[in-house]
This record gives C-alpha cells, sequence and structure tokens, in this order.
C-alpha cells in the first residue's frame, strides 16, 4: 500500500525563539521524508513573513496579536483579531487539510492549534522555555502531545500523560567545533581563558555597559574577550574597547553580531549572556559554562525561570540586571580562576542538553501525523 503524502502545518512565531525552533523541525522532516507538503502560518509584519519564504516553506498568514500588559489599541482590537484568526485559521485547516498542525509557541500558534483540536486534527506543541507561555498553559490540555525543553515546567501545565521532555531544537553545528577552530575563526589563542559576551542581535545595554566598565581589569588578568555588542550599542563600543584592546596587544574582539555562534561556544570557557531558551538550549549542547543575567522584561519573567534551572543543575551562575555593576566583575574572576569549577559547570550543562531534541521531536511529528493518535478526524 502506498504510504500518504503528509501535509504538515507550524503555528508560532512572532520571535526567533518561537520561529527557529519551528524550521529546525521542519528542515529535519525534509530531510527525510522531502515529499512533504509543509506549511507555516504566522502574521503578515512579523520576522517569520520574511525568513520562512527564505527557507522554501509555504507560508500563510493570520491577523492576530498578542495582548500587551497596558492599556493599548491594540489591546481593544485584541478581541476582534482573535475571532477573525479562529475563522482564518478554519478556512487554512479546510484549505490544507493537515495530517497535524504543530504550535511552537506565541500568540500565532494559538489560534490554529486550537481550531486544529476541536477538528479532531493530531495537535502538537513545542514549548521551549523552563516557564511556559501563556499559550502553551491555555492549550496543553486539548493537545495529544506537549514536549518541553526542562523537566520541571511539568509543574505549571494540569495535565501530564500527554507530556514529553524532547529539548528544544538548535543548529546541528553547535557543539561539533574543536576550541582550536573556533580560537582560530576569532584569531584568538587558544591557551588562554577567553569570555565570551552576547546579548541578542540588538545586544542588551546594561550587559554592554557593565562589561565595558570591567573591560581594563580583565585584561589586566590575560583574559581574551569575544564580544557581540548588538546593533544599537556597537559604535560606542567599538571605540572604547579598541582603546583596551590596542594597549592589550588584541586581546578584545568585538563584532557588531556573530553569525557563527558555534566558534564562539568553542572558544570561549565562559560567556555572559542573557538566559532565552535558544541561547540556553545552545549553551547546554555545547557545553558552556555561563553567567546568565535575565531579561527584567521578558514575559512572565520566564528568563528568570530558564536561567533558575541551569543554576538548580550547577551549569551556571545568575546574576540580576540590577547587581550587574556590584557582582559582574567578581564572579568573572572567581570562575575564570578556577579549572575545576569551570569543568564542572560545563559537565553540567552537557547533562542538561537535549543534541538529538530535533530529530526525536521531528520524529514524534511524523509519527503522530501517520497514526490515529487523536480524536477521530472530522471532515473538514
Amino acid at each position: 500500500m502506498q504510504q500518504k503524502r503528509l501535509s504538515i502545518v507550524f503555528a508560532g512565531a512572532g520571535t526567533g525563539g518561537h520561529l527557529f525552533p519551528a524550521i529546525a523541525i521542519a528542515d529535519e522532516i525534509r530531510k527525510t521524508k522531502p515529499d512533504t507538503e509543509i506549511t507555516f502560518i504566522g502574521t503578515r509584519h512579523k520576522m517569520e513573513a520574511r525568513i520562512v519564504p527564505e527557507h522554501g516553506f509555504k507560508f500563510e498568514t493570520i491577523w492576530v496579536s498578542g495582548f500587551r500588559r497596558k492599556l493599548t489599541i491594540e489591546n481593544i482590537l485584541f478581541p476582534v483579531k482573535f475571532i477573525v484568526a479562529l475563522v482564518q485559521s478554519f478556512v487554512l485547516m479546510k484549505k490544507i487539510r493537515p495530517h497535524v498542525v504543530v504550535g511552537t509557541g506565541g500568540y500565532v500558534c494559538g489560534p490554529p492549534v486550537f481550531v486544529a483540536s476541536l477538528l479532531g486534527i493530531p495537535t502538537l506543541i513545542q514549548e521551549q522555555n523552563s516557564y511556559p507561555g501563556v499559550t502553551t498553559r491555555l492549550l496543553a490540555s486539548h493537545v495529544n502531545e506537549v514536549h518541553l525543553s526542562f523537566k520541571n515546567s511539568q509543574r505549571y501545565l494540569k495535565r501530564s500523560d500527554n507530556v514529553r521532555i524532547s529539548g528544544n531544537p538548535t543548529r546541528e553545528s553547535v557543539g561539533r567545533v574543536s576550541r582550536e577552530d573556533g580560537a582560530l575563526h576569532f584569531s584568538i589563542d587558544p591557551g588562554k581563558r577567553t569570555l565570551l559576551v552576547f546579548g541578542g542581535s540588538l545586544g542588551a545595554s546594561s550587559i554592554n555597559n557593565a562589561v565595558l566598565k570591567i573591560l581594563p581589569q580583565l585584561i589586566s588578568t590575560g583574559i581574551q574577550v569575544v564580544w557581540q555588542t548588538g546593533s544599537m550599542g556597537y559604535p560606542r563600543i567599538e571605540v572604547e574597547a579598541n582603546k583596551v584592546s590596542v594597549a592589550s596587544d588584541g586581546l578584545v574582539k568585538v563584532y557588531t553580531f556573530i553569525d557563527k555562534m558555534e566558534f564562539a561556544y568553542a572558544a570561549c570557557d565562559l560567556t555572559v549572556c542573557r538566559a532565552g531558551a535558544t541561547t540556553i538550549s545552545e549553551l547546554t549542547k555545547a557545553g558552556v559554562a555561563s553567567i546568565l543575567i535575565p531579561y527584567p522584561q521578558a514575559a512572565a519573567d520566564h528568563q528568570t525561570e530558564n536561567a533558575r534551572a541551569m543554576v538548580e543543575t550547577g551549569a551556571a551562575v545568575m546574576i540580576r540586571d540590577v547587581e550587574l555593576d556590584d557582582r559582574l566583575l567578581a564572579t568573572v574572576e572567581t570562575l575564570m580562576s578556577d579549572s575545576v569549577v569551570l569543568e564542572t559547570m560545563r559537565t553540567n550543562a552537557l547533562s542538561m542538553g537535549n543534541p538529538d531534541a530535533t530529530v526525536v521531536l521531528a520524529r514524534a511529528v511524523v509519527d503522530l501525523a501517520n497514526t490515529e493518535h487523536g480524536r477521530p478526524r472530522k471532515n473538514i
């Protein structure tokens, strides 16, 4: 009997943290089952509208936005948008007729996953953060499978029988670069202690400012610094950091954006960074000791939850944003001077990692699409 050609829908974007795990899973499915029809559902004006077509996937849009924590025009329109998004999602389900719908978090995935569950289409949610987002918490009881990145996330969900711990998909190359190749990529000495600093594509001004203040002390102890400043902080920091770098024979390497983070992870002994879900997944896959500074404005303070999971395992130290000036220098110097502690943190980070997360999740999606696991599929 000829095997059916699968049709799979991915919904969930608005940010890279929700979009790139979906793309990683879709890429893996396309690699193993190239005839699969894969469609992404997103919004017209967010990053997915550009990035999804660049990866060669079909893209459909719905009219939806998140609920903000203050009075805005968007909040007034929220009920209208949500109803419209439900209708649009129903029309798309009828048009695409997917065998499974996958949500990767955020407000975008709410309407498509909810409509699919009502229609009896098998559904799966992949949650990146230690503290599940509101959409995941609302939908978790209605979907066939919920795949978490952190085991402790289960306590926030009402159901447990449909929960799996699968990890968060990351770039395949992370964790596969040697220290020597990483150092060569940045033209630094692989034999010297190296600190990696980054805060996202736009940067993190509080981290940048704190590191800039302690840069002379770090350099004086022979620590090399590989620093992604982000586009907003780069011009000022490049000038100031280069003054220190010239005086220290090039121990500081400053970049607006590092597009090959796998080399950066391989080259460093310790990193100072935010605690976003994708960052945590890459740190654990590469096995990197870290000082995590959660973004204080993150929704439901989920980055603090992410960081706390790392701290409890002994893979990281957490410093709150307001404590940076008081604690950062002493923490970096203490960790960098103790090889045993750094190696223990690295080992603990690796123990948290799920290097096969992408493959596991892709297989789960395909298996769900190939079975009658969910409620009987209605004639749509």
